[in-house]
């Protein structure tokens, strides 16, 4: 899988391209009305309990406005928050702390949200399934919401389409199954290679072959039980589609090595945050 890398430069970039999302043309023409002179001290606050996450992307959206306002972190990314409970201090002329006050909140209520949902999933599945998200991302925002699923105590799958062979249900109808499943094995060149199967008798009709995960999608419990019995001596375990808080502990019981989860990319609620003068 290629490696999630939160450098500089790239937090940097991503932050610019939302601040100037928010500022082009003319600024903020509001804020511009207070005397730039006044220095503040704002307290930034939780507003629920949840993973924190995306603190840096905060802190660098009030110094690429101003690198002399002073952000003093009182927590860290991963860490866990109570409602109501100080996440940081902002000091600094009140004029740029309002400037860059909703791009910070932005990437930090976003971030938060991922590593909160995954967290509840993590912590229902228990500790010998992992939790894994996937390609559902927002365009452009994948590197981001992959570290908040990191932050949450998930695992990140395949990163883009270059990364494995992931052989799925679309594949399949449009060519035949073992066909695409030697030929990845031919083709390897140290890929891993993953193979989507609904049915048991999909699952047998490709028992043996050299490939590394089988992913178990949209099975019963009992299905999963049964196909997890017949695979584990040959592959990895992956079961996905529809997972939910409510059935993650079932599916989690089946003995599965991991569950990908949409969800926690695509539909994870953001954590409530709030600027407090």
């Amino acid at each position: 899988m290629s490696k999630i890398k939160l450098s500089k430069e790239f937090i940097i970039s991503t932050v610019k391209l939302a601040l100037n999302e928010d500022l082009y043309p003319s600024g903020d023409i509001t804020s511009s009305l207070i005397k730039n002179d006044k220095i503040i001290t704002v307290k930034l606050i939780s507003n629920q309990s949840a993973v924190v996450g995306g603190l840096v992307f905060a802190k660098q959206a009030f110094a690429l406005i101003d690198n002399k306002i002073k952000f003093i972190v009182k927590k860290k990314d991963g860490s866990r928050t109570k409602k109501g409970s100080l996440v940081a201090l902002i000091k600094g002329k009140a004029n740029n702390i309002l400037i860059a006050e909703r791009v910070a909140l932005n990437f930090l209520s976003h971030i938060s949200g991922i590593a909160t949902k995954t967290n509840e999933f993590v912590k229902l599945a228990g500790k010998k399934t992992k939790i894994c998200c996937t390609r559902k991302t927002i365009p452009n925002l994948r590197v981001i919401q992959k570290y908040a699923v990191k932050l949450g105590g998930g695992t990140n799958h395949r990163f883009n389409l270059s990364d494995e062979y992931l052989i799925k249900d679309n594949h399949i109808a449009s060519s035949d199954l073992k066909s695409l499943v030697l030929k990845a094995i031919k083709n390897k060149k140290r890929k891993k290679i993953t193979v989507e199967v609904d049915t048991v008798n999909q699952l047998k009709s490709i028992l043996g072959l050299r490939f590394n995960t089988v992913l178990l999608d949209n099975m019963s419990i009992r299905n999963l039980k049964e196909s997890v019995k017949i695979a584990k001596k040959y592959y990895k375990t992956e079961a996905s589609g529809n997972v939910t808080l409510k059935t993650v502990k079932a599916i989690a019981s089946t003995g599965v090595n991991r569950i990908s989860v949409g969800s926690i990319t695509h539909s994870a609620p953001a954590v409530d945050f709030k600027l407090e003068i």
